[in-house]
């Protein structure tokens, strides 16, 4: 499947809640990389993750990949991305950010997806406390922090 197929389908599925469609665009070891929720490896925990985590929280989803570029290995995507959440703090408050969206492709499917965004100006939009805000931001911080530890940005 081409990149831009790839996305109607990975959108579609999301702005559906069908896991099942979702975790069909990804190769059977794939992973969906969550910057809210985390790791998800595999058919039966992509699929988990949209309904039980993405649905559970939230509703109403609006996913637009914009300007898709992919050399058949690796793809990239700069998206806008909203929904309307069911959380206790923001109930049917809409939260719009954006960012970009990273895919490995392997046999004309996404092996790994991983994204790019503020999560600042996606919280904020929460009427979170704002210990909860800075908690949240911390350890985002953090798992930046290890992902380059002991690289020339962060020598060990």
């Amino acid at each position: 499947m081409a990149l831009g197929e790839l996305l109607r389908e990975f959108t579609a599925a999301v702005e559906t809640g069908n896991g099942a469609r979702l975790a069909a665009v990804f190769t059977p070891d794939g992973i969906y990389h969550d910057t809210f929720y985390g790791e998800f490896q595999g058919t039966a925990a992509i699929k988990a993750m949209l309904e039980d985590y993405f649905w559970r929280d939230a509703e109403d989803f609006k996913w637009d990949m914009l300007d898709p570029v992919d050399d058949g290995r690796h793809g990239y995507a700069r998206w806008l991305f909203s929904y309307r959440s069911k959380m206790k703090e923001a109930p049917g408050k809409r939260v719009v950010f954006e960012g970009i969206g990273h895919f490995n492709l392997r046999d004309g499917r996404i092996h790994h997806y991983g994204e790019v965004f503020d999560i600042g100006i996606a919280i904020s939009q929460l009427d979170f406390a704002p210990e909860r805000v800075a908690k949240i931001v911390a350890r985002a911080g953090e798992r930046l922090r290890a992902r380059v530890k002991g690289s020339r940005h962060l020598p060990t």
